[in-house]
């Protein structure tokens, strides 16, 4: 699944792109997931222009001229793909006719899906000015374990699994600490490490793959990797199994 740091990278691509040109046609493939009526995503969509593609969470968000916003979420294996004038990829969602450029999202599990002004979790956004401190120690009242509550999108929007394992790593916070028993020092490194690991993922991917509006760079993590053996600083990286794969090393300080 592309994770956030991908997302800011496709988000600048398909601005780039595509912003400015106006939406002649929408055309769904497969309406397997599609939350909308047709004939309401064409009345809302076509004919305007689009203004801004932005990122919120692990979300894309299409804002056209008549304020409309498209929402759309990639799930595990979405991938988004431009097209001059045929569509040419397998397993299409749905295609997009701007003019000029036409846009596809595909998913081979059919699981990617497209919203009409779809309505925000609660959580923060992990990149969010109000992801500080006193928000995060509230949030950590709890007894859910520190990674579950890390990644709990009504917490905090935007942080998936495999960048989980390097704010925790990066903040030396065991992944199985329990959320209220971590202390305001772990808690004060946990805040700057969310918005470091992630801010440098996304300057990470745009030196190798500057143009990318799909897939996943993840060459460059330091512990979710299955590759790798050691951390940067020379911790052996263990991989524990239960309820998904979680990445950590000893260096990483257990709070119980």
């Amino acid at each position: 699944m592309p994770e956030l740091p991908d997302l800011q990278v496709f988000v600048k691509n398909l601005h780039k792109i595509y912003a400015g040109k106006k939406l002649h046609d929408i055309k769904i493939v497969n309406a397997k997931s599609l939350k909308d009526d047709l004939a309401a995503l064409e009345a809302s969509l076509k004919g305007n222009v689009l203004e801004e593609v932005y990122r919120t969470g692990k979300e894309l968000r299409f804002r056209f001229s008549n304020e409309t916003i498209l929402g759309m979420h990639l799930m595990l294996h979405g991938k988004l793909y431009q097209f001059d004038s045929n569509n040419e990829q397998k397993h299409t969602i749905a295609e997009f006719y701007f003019e000029g450029k036409g846009l596809a999202l595909t998913d081979y599990q059919s699981a990617a899906n497209i919203k009409l002004n779809p309505e925000e979790k609660a959580g923060i956004d992990a990149l969010s000015e109000e992801l500080n401190f006193d928000y995060l120690k509230k949030a950590l009242q709890s007894k859910s374990k520190i990674k579950k509550r890390i990644t709990d999108q009504n917490v905090i929007r935007g942080i998936g699994n495999a960048y989980a394992d390097e704010i925790l790593w990066e903040a030396k916070i065991h992944p199985g600490s329990v959320s209220n028993k971590i202390p305001d020092n772990k808690i004060r490194s946990l805040t700057k490490a969310i918005k470091t690991v992630l801010l440098n993922a996304e300057k990470e991917i745009l030196k190798t793959h500057p143009d990318i509006i799909a897939g996943e760079v993840r060459d460059f993590l330091k512990i979710h990797h299955p590759k790798k053996e050691k951390s940067p600083t020379g911790g052996i990286i263990k991989v524990d199994k239960k309820g998904g794969i979680t990445y950590y090393t000893d260096e990483q300080e257990l709070f119980t």
